[in-house]
């Protein structure tokens, strides 16, 4: 069982997550996500994963707004992100890396 401790936490929370946990198939979160988030919203998942991606490839700012088009507001707080946050970020993409 891990320490980590979420600001997040809560029995609600808890709920949402072990839900997300249950789907098994890329079909199903479309499903899922196309439910319960609107288009914008998951499409801003979506940047910020790219985004992440990008600064965790050493791709500038430039490139990543160009790429993106997140602004380097976002850009700055993705790359916060993965050097001071929650290591939630490297968590996805070292798997994402480790299935090709």
């Amino acid at each position: 069982m891990s320490e980590y401790s979420s600001k997040l936490e809560s029995e609600h929370m808890d709920f949402l997550f072990e839900g997300i946990l249950s789907l098994q198939t890329k079909e199903e979160c479309y499903r899922f996500f196309e439910d319960i988030s609107t288009i914008n919203e998951i499409k801003a998942f979506e940047q910020r994963l790219q985004v992440a991606k990008m600064l965790a490839d050493k791709k500038t700012y430039l490139d990543i707004a160009a790429a993106t088009g997140a602004s380097t507001a976002t850009i700055s707080r993705i790359n916060r992100a993965l050097n001071y946050g929650s290591d939630g970020y490297k968590l996805i993409l070292e798997r994402l890396e480790s299935k090709k």
